[in-house]
């Protein structure tokens, strides 16, 4: 693992900007340009959706914790929360292919760019009555033509 950034944010939609500037500040300068858009709109996708669904009968104050994790060839976002159980295959599969010919349709839009977005995204819950949603992307280096 290259690096390692933590942020912890309170349930409500207002804290958006917070997790956007994070973003910005700790992994923009250190990914190529594409991928950190792919990432941007993948986490901010997951963070609303857990405030608008997983938290949506928590109190404001319940946290929502981020972790990105920075490898050589990829990097790993990670977000708990402490909604109910969740089946992100099921769910993925009950969209069906309408969802991709319909993204003005917003709900399940969300998980759906998520699951476009990023290589790989795993749900799980957690013993401590925690879910942990796993985003990885694949990091392309860019390749200077005058290098080879």
């Amino acid at each position: 693992m290259l690096r390692q950034f933590r942020l912890q944010q309170r349930t409500e939609l207002t804290e958006t900007t917070k997790v956007l500037q994070w973003l910005e500040v700790t992994l923009k300068p250190l990914i190529p340009e594409k991928v950190y858009w792919q990432c941007q709109v993948a986490l901010i996708e997951a963070f609303t959706n857990i405030v608008r669904h997983a938290h949506y009968n928590l109190p404001s104050h319940t946290p929502i914790e981020i972790q990105i994790n920075l490898y050589i060839h990829y990097l790993e976002m990670c977000v708990w929360d402490w909604g109910e159980p969740f089946d992100l295959i099921k769910y993925l599969q009950s969209l069906g292919p309408i969802q991709s010919q319909s993204l003005e349709k917003e709900e399940g839009r969300g998980l759906y760019l998520i699951h476009e977005l990023m290589d790989e995204v795993e749900h799980t819950r957690l013993s401590q009555g925690r879910n942990c949603l796993v985003m990885r992307k694949l990091i392309e280096r860019e390749i200077n033509p005058k290098n080879h």
